[in-house]
């Protein structure tokens, strides 16, 4: 009995021979069939699928885990309310960035090299009130000269009440710190501040120097003894030093502190953007170490969080790209003779006005002058 003919499903596939293929590529050929390249394809992409999703869980949980890192760094030491009944919430999010004379950490030879003087505590030298919400983004310089009604307040360090009364804003700080600050700045603008963030004179240098400067162009060059400046015009990147004394020098500007308070915000929103370039962003050593600065540097109240402080800087960001106005509060004058010295006074109709747009997330326009 003779075996049938095998039939064609039987029969072992073999590739076409392409002329100039070796022996070992065309037995390889011989060997493994259309099918089989096929189940290769799949094994390999689920293998690639595994890999990523180990890449992807991998880089959450560092991310996740930075991010617990990171909030729990937060000095959340400021209590929004403890002095007191508060202004009604009002429509987007309201910051008080402060910037203090705070020497904290400071040797004496670091003193000397930033011209921070001796003195002792901490007063505010920037006070800026950032507004954002459906409307856009306003930055608004508080002068820290300005003459305001300080609410009734008992002093920390003697238990002394005292009662309202007219003071200089930094005034409410140097006598009872961010919350007395922050409730002085309250009552005057009507406002209810939802953040608030501080940094003192060696953090901020640290902050400046973590990002390797910070970029500015100065239309004239800036000499002063008091704050240190040495400053040359031009376009240049500043270092944590200079970077200070610029924000701190006011006797060559032509309105003083209202002059001073234009640099703060120049130099705060050129840090912002400087901070989310790409290339700081994809340097990990560069952008840990800004955020590690950062976080030693700064004094936050109680309720603020890593999203809430990447939200505030992201407001920054975009006024220093031109998404937003830059201002100082209205004066009606400067340099104003008072009980405790020469004062900046408020234009109390215009400024009532700016703040009353800001409390109902209403654009500012642009009869408002900048101040």
């Amino acid at each position: 009995m003779t075996n049938p003919p095998p039939q064609a499903h039987d029969e072992p596939f073999e590739q076409p021979r392409p002329r100039g293929v070796s022996a070992a590529l065309r037995g390889t050929a011989y060997r493994y069939g259309p099918r089989s390249r096929h189940a290769r394809r799949r094994t390999g992409l689920r293998r690639l699928r595994r890999a990523c999703v180990m890449l992807l869980v991998t880089v959450l949980a560092a991310g996740l885990g930075g991010y617990a890192w990171a909030d729990h760094r937060l000095d959340q030491a400021v209590d929004l309310g403890a002095y007191g009944p508060r202004p009604p919430a009002g429509a987007g999010t309201t910051y008080l960035i402060v910037g203090s004379d705070s020497r904290g950490g400071l040797s004496a030879q670091e003193r000397a090299d930033l011209h921070a003087g001796g003195g002792g505590g901490r007063r505010a030298d920037v006070m800026i009130l950032l507004h954002t919400g459906s409307s856009g983004t306003t930055m608004v310089s508080l002068p820290r000269d300005s003459w305001v009604t300080v609410p009734a307040h008992t002093r920390p360090e003697t238990g002394k009440h005292v009662p309202a009364g007219g003071d200089k804003l930094n005034a409410a700080f140097s006598h009872g710190g961010p919350e007395l600050l922050l409730r002085t700045v309250e009552h005057n603008t009507g406002l209810r501040v939802d953040h608030y963030a501080e940094i003192g004179f060696g953090g901020f240098v640290d902050v400046v120097d973590s990002l390797g400067g910070v970029r500015m162009c100065l239309r004239r060059d800036i000499r002063d003894e008091k704050s240190g400046a040495d400053l040359r015009k031009g376009c240049q990147d500043l270092d944590g030093a200079d970077a200070l004394a610029f924000v701190r020098q006011r006797h060559q500007e032509a309105r003083g502190d209202l002059g001073r308070t234009r640099n703060q915000q120049r130099l705060l929103s050129a840090l912002a953007h400087q901070a989310a370039r790409p290339d700081s962003l994809l340097d990990p050593a560069e952008s840990y170490g800004a955020l590690s600065a950062g976080l030693d540097a700064l004094v936050v109240d109680r309720g603020m969080s890593l999203r809430d402080l990447a939200a505030m800087a992201r407001a920054v960001r975009d006024v220093a790209g031109g998404d937003g106005r830059r201002m100082n509060v209205p004066v009606s004058g400067v340099g104003v003779p008072t009980s405790k010295g020469s004062a900046v006074t408020w234009d109390r109709s215009e400024a009532g006005r700016l703040f009353r747009l800001l409390r109902q997330d209403r654009a500012v326009p642009a009869d408002l002058p900048p101040g």
